[in-house]
């Protein structure tokens, strides 16, 4: 009789007690209901408490993922985004609305929602699966954890280069169920067009709409956290936002956001994406462009926004996958002078940054660049370099210091897009703040498969079980 290694014999033993736990508490969760819906309201009824959770305006039911884990999924933190919304700031969630709707009963928040309508990861994809009505939270907890325990918090912002991107792509039940001592918020915010389309008309008639929609959206979130994580087990003055890529950008902006402060009391930024920050000026090229392809483009500004507003989402989702010269010209925070007033880096230079804790890092070979050369990959992101900057590019990048073309290329255009934020960010905070670390990943992802180049989001490889969804460098 063939013997099994010490390896599988374990793996098949720790599956079978997986699945066996997930069918028991299936089981359970159908027995429990059926016999509380009877009105047995017994011990049966009462030991589904600890994975309750009761914010006053209503209650919810979470998902037992571990034996010490409870996931509440998918519970809104402002009025859906609809109708007349699309485009404009978020509306703080009306708990009166939410009570009504309840009636009482306890709200099931044991799956995934529709995340936000999604843009093309430019691999060949098509956006637009997804939902507008879709600024809730995720929010992981261990089992039994309740108000008074002062569980510290993450706070965590997907990334996806502002464009694409869903939390339950990364889960966090895994964490909680190795060390239960913490709350994780994972949350969705809009992205792409739906996030942040811009025009100058919104800083002249901010009726029309509004700049940044979608960073507003994780702000608002922020607030719905100090309002509500008590009730989960969690502290509101111990806050940590904690974002990769895009995420890490945002936790940037969240850093030197004046409307951001005092919502959170460290920061982590992984890959911190320095997204060029455009004036809504320099966006009108691609409103109009963007407007036209949704069928939007005749009359006024004013009728083009009523027309986007009104548009389906059939409509603007090939008009944003449609975007041209990428990534410069894509939908994405913009300086409007109002919300983001500061550019981040210069701001961070002079000192004027919330005074938190920090852990900034980021990946030994990352980039987000393509090309046959430096010069065509810069050029793609910064379309403003003149012949000069580029020369001067190449003399301090030169190929006579790399051992061939794609470690040149990672690193002069790697340093620009992510790495340099570790330099900046940590020399800057170590000034003023103590508890100040900055890293270098340097593990590539999978490489049991034989990946050797240790590229944008590996750390994610570990972070979530090995999941590394999206693009070759995903996500943004």
């Amino acid at each position: 009789m063939q013997r099994l290694s010490v390896e599988y014999a374990t793996a098949v033993i720790s599956r079978t007690t997986e699945d066996l736990w997930d069918f028991a508490c299936y089981t359970y969760k159908v027995l429990s209901r059926a016999l509380c819906a009877l009105a047995f309201v017994s011990t049966i009824c009462l030991a589904t408490v600890d994975n309750v959770v009761d914010l006053g305006y209503a209650k919810y039911r979470g998902n037992v993922s571990y034996p010490n884990t409870v996931a509440y999924l998918g519970i809104p933190y402002a009025e859906p985004p609809l109708g007349d919304l699309r485009f404009r700031a978020p509306v703080p969630l009306n708990t009166h609305r939410v009570a009504l709707e309840s009636n009482g009963e306890v709200v099931d928040a044991d799956v995934y929602p529709d995340f936000c309508v999604q843009g093309t990861t430019r691999n060949g994809d098509r956006g637009g699966a997804g939902t507008e009505d879709c600024l809730k939270v995720n929010v992981y907890a261990p089992r039994g954890a309740k108000k008074g325990d002062k569980l510290p918090v993450l706070f965590y912002i997907h990334g996806g280069g502002y464009m694409f991107g869903t939390p339950d792509s990364w889960p966090y039940d895994h964490w909680i169920h190795q060390v239960p001592e913490v709350i994780v918020v994972s949350i969705y915010y809009r992205i792409d067009a739906f996030g942040f389309l811009s025009h100058p008309a919104f800083t002249s008639s901010p009726e029309l709409g509004d700049h940044n929609v979608g960073y507003l959206d994780q702000i608002e979130a922020l607030r719905w956290v100090q309002r509500n994580i008590e009730a989960f087990g969690g502290d509101p003055t111990r806050v940590t936002i904690d974002g990769e890529s895009a995420g890490a950008s945002s936790v940037e902006l969240h850093l030197v956001t004046p409307e951001s402060a005092g919502l959170f009391s460290g920061a982590i930024a992984q890959s911190v994406y320095r997204t060029p920050l455009p004036s809504p000026e320099e966006q009108v090229l691609l409103f109009d462009f963007f407007a036209g392809l949704a069928g939007c483009g005749e009359g006024s500004v004013v009728e083009q926004i009523a027309c986007l507003r009104q548009a389906p989402i059939s409509a603007i989702s090939p008009a944003q996958d449609a975007i041209f010269d990428a990534p410069y010209n894509v939908f994405r925070p913009v300086f409007d002078g109002k919300i983001i007033s500061v550019r981040p880096t210069e701001s961070i230079l002079r000192g004027r940054f919330t005074r938190v804790p920090l852990i900034v890092g980021a990946i030994s070979n990352e980039t987000s660049y393509s090309g046959p050369d430096i010069n065509t990959a810069l050029k793609t992101f910064f379309p403003q370099l003149s012949s000069q900057d580029l020369a001067e590019y190449n003399a301090i990048y030169s190929t006579a210091d790399f051992a061939d073309p794609d470690k040149q290329l990672r690193d002069a255009t790697g340093e620009s897009q992510f790495r340099c934020a570790v330099e900046y960010m940590g020399d800057a905070f170590a000034k003023e703040v103590q508890n100040v670390y900055t890293y270098r990943y340097n593990t590539p992802a999978n490489a049991a498969a034989g990946h050797t180049v240790v590229d944008h989001a590996a750390e994610n490889w570990l972070m979530f079980n090995g999941s590394k969804p999206g693009c070759a460098f995903s996500p943004l």
